[in-house]
């Protein structure tokens, strides 16, 4: 038969769940047949016995994308975050970053800083000749001037782990 959870006790793991016939069934922690916990309102199948049910599955739900008909149009991969959710987030700091730049930059310290230790390598090792010292001055002015400029999203998003 198929049902319902409607409730599960945490602590004794105990619940009760609706059957597709109306009525109430109650079950045990040893009553659930699948790995994991079962969640409320989570569709399951049972073997109904007096007022308990045996043998609880999940029912398996068909992926709704499969139903997409193949002229719909083609899907987009732009991101986008509804507010306060989903945000991208980091441990770094975008101000500590661009002080980093500024007053460390020609050596790559603030590339280090920010994970990208392939170019801060680079920056390091320009930075011992004077000709590698004009590249990379520029280059972390540029760095600096652009972290500054960054939205915190837009930084953590680059930046995050």
């Amino acid at each position: 038969m198929r049902g319902q959870i409607l409730g599960v006790d945490m602590r004794t793991g105990e619940g009760q769940l609706a059957g597709e016939d109306g009525r109430r069934y109650s079950f045990r922690p040893d009553d659930w047949a699948h790995r994991g916990e079962p969640q409320i309102g989570l569709p399951v199948d049972f073997n109904p016995e007096a007022d308990r049910a045996h043998s609880i599955f999940p029912v398996p739900v068909a992926p709704a994308a499969a139903a997409v008909p193949a002229t719909a149009a083609p899907p987009v991969y732009a991101v986008a975050y509804p507010p306060g959710r989903y945000e991208p987030t980091t441990d770094r700091n975008k101000i500590v970053a661009a002080l980093l730049a500024f007053f460390l930059g020609v050596l790559g310290i603030h590339r280090f800083y920010l994970g990208r230790t392939g170019s801060g390598i680079v920056m390091l090792v320009l930075t011992i000749t004077v000709v590698g010292m004009l590249i990379t001055g520029p280059w972390a002015i540029i760095d600096c001037i652009r972290y500054l400029v960054m939205t915190d999203r837009d930084f953590a998003r680059r930046y995050g782990s």
